[in-house]
């Protein structure tokens, strides 16, 4: 069974068409990249499969249970109360810009939605915030505050605060967009560890280096639409000219 299925996917803003017939689907433990020019459709997918969008056409399911669809007004339909909680626990959404709380030191920043949200036991939940922060290595930094941190540093809370929620699927959406270069290595190096979890993601990037050496699939979109799909090899060699075009101007970069 597939984490995350999502068929037929259509969303337009103002008339205009962001997403045509898009169709993915993510097993467990897959690490999927999405790659592609500037507004190809890559964030709206992430914030229609995290529910952040409504879809205008298709269905989207989380391990075979249907979280939207079209109902028979053609109008979207969403679970709603607990069932749709249930669901939205499935998966962690890390930000390009972070969206931490500024008010709210590193660790409140990670405990919050566990402890207020999950209802889980405040003690297990520390000590897991602490365990977290060690594998970003920011253990030194729990009472520190997002303004006495680098972007690096925001950036690794941020994955740490999506994992504390236990999610089975974690989407990134251009992770390092915000950052400088040595920086972008920092949180980097940290997905890579990830991957070696076995954690199921879905990552949204531009740096393409990254994507062929973490990913087991990679779709390339362009114009709102998927126009290649593989695996590294298979996408990195492809004969189809947008690609291949989009790979040129990245190499001259």
């Amino acid at each position: 069974m597939y984490l995350l299925e999502m068929n037929h996917i259509e969303k337009g803003f103002d008339g205009l068409g962001v997403l045509k017939d898009i169709s993915l689907s993510v097993k467990e433990g897959e690490i999927l990249s999405i790659i592609g020019p500037s507004g190809s459709g890559k964030s709206t997918l992430l914030r229609c499969a995290t529910m952040l969008e409504k879809i205008d056409g298709g269905e989207i399911l989380y391990l075979g249970e249907r979280a939207a669809y079209i109902g028979e007004n053609h109008k979207p339909v969403y679970k709603k109360g607990e069932e749709r909680r249930k669901l939205q626990s499935y998966f962690g959404l890390v930000f390009q810009n972070f969206n931490l709380f500024p008010h709210y030191s590193v660790m409140k920043n990670i405990i919050d939605a566990p402890i207020h949200i999950q209802k889980r036991n405040r003690e297990e939940v520390y000590q897991e915030a602490r365990s977290l922060l060690k594998k970003m290595g920011l253990e030194e930094k729990e009472n520190a505050y997002p303004c006495q941190l680098s972007g690096g540093q925001c950036q690794r809370v941020a994955i740490a605060r999506a994992l504390a929620l236990n999610p089975k699927i974690l989407f990134f959406d251009e992770p390092t967009s915000a950052l400088d270069p040595e920086l972008t290595g920092e949180v980097l190096k940290v997905i890579k560890s990830l991957a070696d979890m076995d954690i199921t993601m879905v990552i949204v990037t531009h740096e393409m280096n990254f994507a062929r050496d973490i990913s087991d699939r990679i779709i390339f979109m362009d114009q709102g639409v998927i126009a290649v799909e593989g695996t590294p090899e298979e996408v990195f060699s492809t004969e189809h000219a947008r690609m291949k075009e989009f790979l040129g101007k990245f190499h001259q970069a």
